[in-house]
């Protein structure tokens, strides 16, 4: 068996063999680094001023300062605490692919790989990039058809990525055991580099185009100004900020906690092995692609001439490091590795030896075990940050190293033009709320990190940590009738099911559990009236004696008179839709605003930011709490509603887009007649806490007209039907509103972003 030196592992029954931390530079995590590059001292320089301090000096930080640097920027500083790449970079495995199942961060990863490709040259550093490709290795037939519906989507990309046979794969790497495989996915260009040289070539390119790092330079406070400029305070003194990025790595919560935010990140500890050399493998006459083993949930790669191996073990099983949410990280904590434990990635060991049967008879050399930090939803907070100025955040990287090129050049190129190069909302560290606890980041945390390598389905539900205080007047009442889904923190029915139905949580490829019941909602809203919880809209109140000023410079619409709504979108200088909204003006100069469940802070942060910049006297409030939103739709929709209010609902009198106050079973509503679903329909606004009281009168009004319940399937499909467009889909910063179909929305004889400034 796989064995430690010459002892010989013995199963299961393994306690671990802890390892000494290596206090500098890591030449035993991965040999291939060569000669010990002596360490660098700190910048002699002090500068009072800047135009941007990023905080930290792992990869990800140094390559915004890179790219902020050569793109002309003047005084960019980084200040790290300790010596670069301290932190989670220097233990990384280095791992670079042009894959990932997403659309735009596949973006992310070939800037990053390209760039790496030609920083070398670019900067007279060596980087030690290798890239012999690398294989998904599917071992079911599910996986097989999730390698096929990612094909389907890889032609957004000039990337390539390819399906190949067993034969192949064994052509590719002859040291597999093939009694399982049946097909992999091939990504031609991916390897790996080392962490420390990437890190360092970045930092000369920095240097080169002028940007200042100085270290050690640990942030001691922050304070923001009234003119919205900072003041960073280090032990060589203060420097004041035009803007600051939290690029800490695992320090980011603390540099957060010191202007009042908690970012829901998590540390935890991520292991992987390395062997001595292995005949075999140095037999081969050219590198080994890097091996994904996606059932047995462990990358494996060539080191030298053996092996390096890491597992991400299950969420029972992966380990939080629980002592640094409570008391946070130690002061002097750095380039420290925490103890191993082989016990408890034992299992994936074992799969690895039975993938690649010649580790069997290796030697371990190191065992890695360092921190590496999560966010709820294992992907990055990337961006400015809703309700602080000039504070953006590049944390929460769960797989730096391939992130931080294509990071560093999307941040630069949003400070530098005002606006994100296309859009990547998945990223936005507005996307996470008040609602976001320690205790639902941890919960969080675990889950993504034991469900690293899953089967990625289409309206995928994760269901750790859930439900979060975000719960609508109706959530006792619906959950036990529906399939719910996780909207930025809120529950929302999906789809409702009957007696005798399958109720369960079944992803597919193909149609599932849901298909029938949708059908019969989509019917039912069609030829009936059917109710749907709408809660999770972000919703803002928007008053004062500039709100109409505002607005109008927002929206490329025109604003609606007062007692109409509109459908209005706020463009980037560029002319791309950053967001819509429904705008409705209730009272002179008063306004509610209606966005997506995703886009609520997204939404507000730029509305807060332009009211900012154009000296605008007005009261922005976040209301997406305090609302209940239920919808009704269907021909029957009016009958239903007349019965319970005495205000005339007739076309003439209360028509298309238009909102009053009104009073449904003597409940305080604002009716606005939209509906998403494209069909006869209101949406109605109300205290969160009438709306169980609010539905229970509709449903009992709808009996003789057979109201029913439809979720956010039904009505995707009915809006799909109508046209109707919806941002994150059909439109989004990638598109400007002609190419989404948005003419009508588009007023071309008025100023909105892209037209004029302020």
């Amino acid at each position: 068996m796989l064995r430690l030196g010459t002892r010989r592992l013995r199963g299961l029954g393994l306690r671990g063999f802890p390892l000494r931390a290596s206090p500098g530079r890591p030449h035993s995590v991965c040999s291939r680094r060569g000669e010990e590059n002596p360490p660098l001292s700190a910048e002699s320089r002090w500068k009072d001023q800047a135009e941007t301090v990023i905080i930290g000096g792992g990869c990800v930080g140094v390559s915004l300062a890179y790219h902020l640097a050569k793109a002309g920027m003047k005084d960019v500083v980084l200040l790290e605490k300790s010596e670069l790449t301290a932190g989670s970079t220097w233990h990384a495995a280095g791992l670079t692919t042009y894959f990932h199942p997403g659309i735009n961060l596949k973006k992310i990863h070939y800037y990053s790989i390209k760039l790496y490709e030609k920083l070398e040259e670019e900067t007279g550093q060596v980087v030690g990039f290798h890239q012999p490709g690398s294989i998904r290795i599917a071992t079911t037939p599910v996986r097989v058809d999730e390698f096929k519906y990612q094909m389907t989507r890889t032609g957004w990309h000039a990337t390539e990525q390819y399906i190949i046979e067993p034969e192949k794969i064994q052509e590719m790497f002859p040291l597999l055991n093939m009694n399982k495989i049946l097909a992999g996915l091939y990504n031609p260009g991916d390897g790996h580099i080392d962490p420390y040289s990437l890190t360092m070539a970045l930092a000369a390119g920095a240097r080169k185009y002028g940007a200042l790092l100085i270290y050690p330079a640990p942030v001691t406070s922050l304070k923001l100004r009234s003119d919205g400029t900072w003041d960073v305070e280090t032990p060589h003194g203060f420097m004041r900020a035009n803007r600051i990025v939290n690029a800490a790595g695992f320090w980011a919560r603390e540099v957060g906690k010191m202007i009042g935010l908690e970012h829901p990140l998590i540390p935890v500890q991520h292991q992987y092995i390395i062997t001595s050399t292995i005949p075999e493998v140095k037999a081969l006459k050219r590198e080994l692609p890097v091996l994904r083993d996606l059932e047995g949930s462990f990358y494996l790669r060539q080191e030298r001439d053996g092996l390096l191996f890491g597992p991400y073990e299950s969420q029972e099983k992966m380990k939080v490091q629980d002592s640094w949410v409570a008391s946070g990280v130690p002061p002097g904590f750095g380039k420290e590795l925490f103890e191993s434990d082989l016990d408890r990635i034992m299992e994936h060991v074992e799969a690895a030896m039975d993938m690649v049967p010649v580790l069997k008879k290796a030697d371990i050399i190191n065992i890695v075990n360092g921190p590496i930090t999560y966010s709820p939803d294992i992907l990055p907070m990337v961006g400015p940050h809703q309700g602080v100025r000039n504070y953006w955040v590049a944390i929460g990287f769960g797989y730096g190293i391939i992130h931080a090129g294509g990071v560093g050049k999307y941040l630069s190129d949003w400070i530098l033009h005002g606006e994100p190069p296309f859009d990547l909302i998945e990223l936005d560290p507005n996307r996470y709320g008040k609602w976001t606890t320690t205790e639902y980041t941890e919960a969080k945390a675990r889950e993504s990190y034991g469900f690293n390598n899953i089967v990625g389905y289409p309206k995928e539900e994760r269901f750790a940590g859930r439900p979060t205080q975000r719960v609508s007047g109706l959530y006792k009442t619906l959950e036990s009738k529906c399939s719910m889904g996780f909207h930025a923190g809120w529950e929302q029915p999906h789809w409702f099911y009957k007696p005798g139905q399958d109720p369960g949580y079944r992803p597919s490829f193909r149609r599932t559990n849901w298909f029938e019941p949708v059908g019969s909602e989509y019917q039912q809203v069609m030829q009936r009236v059917g109710v749907i919880d709408l809660s999770p809209f972000g919703k803002f109140n928007i008053k004062g004696q500039d709100s109409i000023r505002l607005l109008d410079y927002l929206f490329a619409n025109v604003i609606p008179k007062v007692g109409f709504t509109n459908i209005s979108h706020m463009l980037t200088p560029k002319g791309r839709v950053y967001a819509e909204l429904t705008v409705s003006h209730q009272s002179p100069g008063e306004f509610l605003l209606v966005t997506g469940s995703g886009s609520e802070l997204h939404d507000l942060r730029w509305i807060e930011e332009e009211a900012i910049k154009g000296g605008c006297d007005v009261e922005i409030k976040n209301i997406t709490d305090e609302l209940g939103v239920l919808g009704i739709a269907g021909p029957y929709s009016r009958k239903v509603l007349q019965k319970l209010t005495s205000d005339d609902l007739s076309d003439n009198v209360f028509k298309f887009l238009q909102t009053k106050p009104l009073k449904v079973s003597n409940i305080p509503v604002t009716a606005i007649r939209i509906s998403y679903t494209g069909e006869l329909g209101w949406e109605l606004y109300h205290r969160r806490e009438d709306s169980a009281a609010l539905y229970d009168a509709i449903m009992n009004a709808g009996q003789e007209e057979g109201i029913d319940n439809f979720g956010t399937y039904a009505m995707n499909a009915l809006r799909l039907e109508k046209a109707f467009r919806a941002w994150g889909s059909e439109m989004n910063c990638d598109t400007n509103p002609l190419e989404a179909g948005l003419e009508s929305f588009v007023k071309l004889n008025k100023g909105f972003p892209g037209g004029f400034r302020w």
